[in-house]
């Protein structure tokens, strides 16, 4: 009879940790997040310190949820109306689980920040001494700034026409970049007779005018250079 109590228990107490699951946006939210730092924590090789706390802050949290449901439950069982005490032990539970949270964020800036400086600056290493990672970014970069420039500039599709061409800006982008890693007198002309009909295809299916393509080709110029005088020449 003990043991048949003992389950019971067990199986009310799942019941509640899935209701809030289930009907708690934040409480999905929380475990959202606390999934995310325990696959995290297997790849960082953390000690048993930091794992010590990050366990404690991620079931604080979880628990502070919980009883923030469960007064919000029990209120709402009592009265349907408005009245300050009730919202005062809302905004009270409400409380606990925000301090619960800070805690959490601070515990996990602690725990993952020299790790995570150390692995963000290997990867900003690499990036920085690799020609095609520079070139790729810089022309992303220049494709948003175009569609930026468009947007304020343009009340037509950003991805449709309109100043500058943006097929132009990545063309030329692209015949500047090989260019200048180049050299070779042979490889820039012909890349730069492709970009050149590029940008004639644009403008003779009336897509883009000549100013269009020519701004287009002048900003993809100019800002690989600017990016490449910055971090390789």
């Amino acid at each position: 009879m003990r043991n048949r109590k003992l389950l019971d228990s067990f199986g009310y107490a799942l019941n509640g940790f899935l209701y809030c699951i289930k009907t708690q946006r934040n409480m999905r939210i929380h475990s959202a997040a606390a999934l995310a730092v325990i696959i995290i924590s297997l790849f960082a090789k953390l000690n048993k310190p930091d794992i010590i706390m990050l366990a404690f802050a991620i079931s604080l949290v979880m628990i502070c949820e919980m009883i923030n449901t469960a007064i919000e439950k029990a209120i709402d069982l009592f009265t349907d109306q408005y009245h300050p005490l009730a919202k005062i032990s809302k905004d009270v539970a409400a409380g606990a689980v925000f301090v619960a949270a800070g805690n959490a964020v601070v515990i996990g800036y602690l725990v993952f920040s020299n790790r995570a400086l150390t692995t963000t600056d290997t990867i900003i290493s690499k990036i920085l001494k690799s020609e095609l990672h520079i070139t790729t970014i810089t022309i992303l970069g220049t494709l948003i700034l175009v569609v930026l420039i468009k947007m304020r500039f343009t009340s037509k599709n950003v991805l449709q026409g309109g100043m500058p061409s943006g097929h132009a800006a990545v063309a030329f982008s692209l015949v500047t970049a090989i260019a200048l890693l180049s050299e070779n007198v042979l490889v820039s002309f012909f890349a730069f007779l492709l970009g050149f009909l590029v940008v004639q295809s644009r403008v003779e299916s009336k897509i883009h005018s000549i100013v269009e393509v020519a701004f287009g080709a002048a900003l993809g110029v100019l800002v690989i250079l600017l990016v490449y005088n910055i971090f390789i020449i």
